[in-house]
């Protein structure tokens, strides 16, 4: 799992006509290889909903739970052969050069 995250105030370098580019090829490259099976964005950090309980009590917050600037935006499940190759399809995703993708194995 990719968990692809940068901080959201940059939104604006994402959806330019360069970043929706290098996004498309980024795809198109995973196509290819056969390696994507799930690709999704997700709504701004702002419309989260965070629940936690705590001693049996449900907590619901508005809004993100990390108090922090970078926010996760998309989740890409691939499928490859290692780790090797996991590192080389994320850092071919654009958002690499401004924030970061984690990798995460499904378990």
């Amino acid at each position: 799992m990719l968990l692809i995250s940068a901080d959201e105030d940059r939104e604006p370098d994402v959806v330019s006509d360069e970043g929706m580019r290098r996004f498309h090829e980024w795809m198109a490259d995973l196509e290819r290889r056969g390696v994507l099976r799930a690709h999704e964005g997700l709504y701004p950090s702002r419309t989260a909903t965070t629940v936690r309980v705590r001693d049996g009590e449900v907590l619901r917050t508005d809004g993100p739970f990390m108090e922090t600037k970078d926010q996760i935006g998309g989740f890409a499940l691939i499928e490859c052969s290692g780790i090797d190759e996991a590192v080389e399809i994320a850092a071919g995703h654009p958002a690499a050069r401004f924030g970061q993708v984690e990798i995460r194995p499904v378990r």
